[in-house]
């Protein structure tokens, strides 16, 4: 049995993917609520599951659903990971998966999603438990529409990554096995803080000139600081680096995108995060990337420019032009 926690846009598409591939399933969500929209209507926020609707099964009991199961799919927001983690870990078999979708990393111990679950579960060595890492540029409107997409399953045993890669991989979703797993969830965090600088560009009205700086750029302070973690640079070049990082900044379906999109229409950073509607989590990364920067002493003038306007209330054009008259340097 497949367990996918969280009922979410991309949790509910993850699980409309395993189920087309004959895999058993079991979602659970904290909401009722949810659970009866889904059922009634057949989607959530404009993703359509009319055609597994007869198949998907949902439990509100996240005890029932963890002890039935051997593969546990974290599709959760990353404030809520390590809680989750932590309501889990009685219950987890042994031999279990962990196979984490969530992308950030914790700001008081800049974990990222995997160190977190391996640091609720470093007590339960005797039950092997493996932990997965899956990335790259999936927009899910697009995965559950069917349209070609491509995956990273990230795990140091390639094995376990492989495994996972067996159960996910169809005609539509082509996935990829990688061992860096902890540069591949770097990358899967940072992008959505460049996603949101790109949408706030956008909102501001200018266009592709400025996107493919932002990327580009935003790309050289990745590699830097994945360079002083000591990860291997080629990573940042691969579907959960560059591939990841294109996506979410150019496409009109990412929350990162949008809101940045508003606050650069002129909405306050509280106002645009209410009207997206769902969690941001390029906002919630900013604090950890910061203090990442600052520890390496890495330079990442747009990481730094992002969290003057998101914190520090710094009107976007003030930082735009703060970074266009830095000190002059070669590429």
């Amino acid at each position: 049995m497949i367990a996918v926690l969280g009922a979410g846009v991309w949790g509910l598409t993850i699980a409309r993917l395993l189920i087309k591939n004959n895999q058993e399933v079991v979602i659970w969500s904290h909401s009722d609520e949810t659970i009866k929209s889904i059922k009634e209507t057949g989607q959530l926020n404009n993703i359509s599951v009319k055609d597994v609707i007869g198949d998907l099964v949902f439990d509100l009991d996240i005890k029932n659903v963890v002890t039935k199961s051997n593969i546990l799919i974290f599709a959760i927001a990353s404030p809520y990971v390590r809680e989750i983690a932590n309501k889990i870990k009685a219950y987890v078999n042994a031999n279990t998966i962990i196979a984490i979708l969530t992308k950030g990393i914790e700001k008081e111990t800049l974990y990222t999603m995997s160190q977190i679950v391996e640091d609720e579960f470093k007590s339960l060595t005797d039950k092997h438990i493996s932990v997965v890492s899956l990335s790259g540029p999936t927009i899910a409107y697009e995965v559950a529409k069917d349209m070609p997409t491509t995956i990273v399953s990230a795990c140091k045993d390639i094995s376990v990554a492989q495994k996972i890669q067996d159960i996910f991989m169809n005609e539509n979703f082509r996935v990829y096995t990688n061992q860096d797993i902890e540069c591949v969830e770097l990358c899967a965090a940072l992008k959505n803080i460049y996603a949101l600088t790109c949408g706030i560009a956008i909102g501001l009205g200018f266009g592709d000139n400025t996107k493919a700086a932002i990327i580009t750029r935003g790309l050289a302070e990745m590699i830097r600081l994945g360079s002083a973690l000591g990860y291997d640079t080629k990573t940042f070049y691969g579907l959960a680096g560059l591939g990841d990082l294109c996506v979410t900044c150019m496409s009109d379906k990412s929350r990162n995108n949008t809101c940045g999109k508003l606050i650069g229409q002129g909405f306050s950073v509280d106002e645009a995060i209410k009207e997206v509607g769902m969690v941001v989590e390029g906002i919630n990364c900013l604090p950890a990337a910061y203090k990442l920067k600052e520890k390496y002493k890495v330079d990442m003038p747009i990481c730094d420019g992002m969290y003057e306007v998101i914190f520090n209330k710094k009107t976007p054009l003030e930082i735009l032009n703060k970074l266009m008259l830095r000190e002059k340097k070669k590429e």
